[in-house]
């Protein structure tokens, strides 16, 4: 808003405080926009005039409030609150990454309203959320996702405090390139300073967020999601190798990338090389394979699938 004491501004501006602090007084009013009281009524009226419904309520608790109407108000957010929505939304709705849904739609207008650089952090996470959120994960807190975003898109050098998952804190320095949603988790992916090796974090274990002066500039040509998940697939507990036989690129559609590497044998047999540290929970993602397969390397997932296999088995018996 380039001049805030043109009539327009200031009755927008009367909106924004409105909604912020519902039963604010006329004085109060007429204090955050240095006018007089009188003058903060007319911009109140203003405000009725174009069809906002404001209320005013009499007495020592009363004032001015934004009411219900046939039609909603215009809305003001601060970034770190429209970031908080696209968050939110994303874990509840499955479908709020396509615009063409009413949830994707409304979604989509938020992200719109945002100051550039932090709307393209904003839709770049809701391009990469998973399709079916995991409402057993853990959330970030939005006030480290927003600063994480806002970095990202500054191209800023932060200083993360972090706490692993076997409890080991540590503060070290990174430069954050894309924050990334998959399976229902939100991961920071960077590279960190000074071995320049390169990390995915998740953010709910982020412990605190300082952003430096230093700039950096990204990789060209970067994959954010395809980084992810070619992270999350490898350096776990267990090694697997399994061969299944269909075609490369049917299998590839049909099993999640974060299993492992998928490479073709022949033009009927792919291979997929990959780890994990729960074999129950890989051995149900490979059952969603629709060609038979074999685990040619894992004991522990070998033993998963058998006991797969027995329970899928128990409950197609007749009682």
């Amino acid at each position: 808003m380039a001049d805030d004491t043109s009539p327009t501004a200031r009755a927008l501006r009367t909106l924004e405080l409105l909604q912020a602090g519902p039963g604010i007084t006329a004085d109060r009013l007429a204090s955050k926009l240095g006018v007089s009281e009188r003058a903060a009524r007319r911009y109140v009226g203003i405000l009725r005039e174009a069809g906002i419904p404001v209320v005013s309520v009499r007495g020592p608790y009363g004032g001015y409030r934004v009411g219900r109407g046939l039609r909603l108000p215009p809305l003001t957010f601060s970034p770190a609150e429209a970031l908080g929505l696209v968050m939110a939304v994303l874990d509840g709705h499955h479908d709020a990454g396509d615009p063409a849904t009413l949830v994707g739609g409304a979604l989509g207008k938020i992200v719109q309203a945002l100051p550039e650089p932090v709307a393209a952090q904003a839709e770049a996470v809701r391009r990469t959320a998973a399709p079916a959120p995991d409402t057993a994960a853990a959330r970030p807190d939005p006030d480290t996702t927003a600063a994480l975003v806002h970095a990202c898109a500054d191209h800023r050098r932060v200083r993360l405090g972090y706490r692993s998952e076997a409890g080991r804190e540590w503060t070290g320095d990174v430069e954050p390139w894309a924050v990334v949603v998959r399976h229902g988790r939100w991961y920071l992916l960077c590279r960190k300073h000074p071995e320049g090796a390169r990390r995915a974090y998740r953010i709910d274990r982020v412990r605190s967020v300082a952003v430096l002066d230093d700039a950096f500039e990204p990789p060209r040509d970067l994959d954010p999601v395809a980084v992810v998940e070619d992270h999350l697939a490898a350096g776990w507990e267990y090694d697997a190798e399994v061969v299944i036989e269909a075609p490369l690129d049917l299998v590839s559609r049909c099993l999640p990338r974060v299993l492992g590497r998928l490479e073709r044998l022949d033009d009927e047999t792919t291979r997929l090389t990959g780890s994990t540290s729960n074999p129950a929970w890989y051995a149900e993602q490979l059952a969603r394979s629709p060609a038979p397969f074999r685990i040619v390397r894992c004991p522990e997932l070998r033993q998963a699938a058998r006991v797969l296999g027995q329970r899928l088995l128990a409950a197609a018996e007749d009682r």
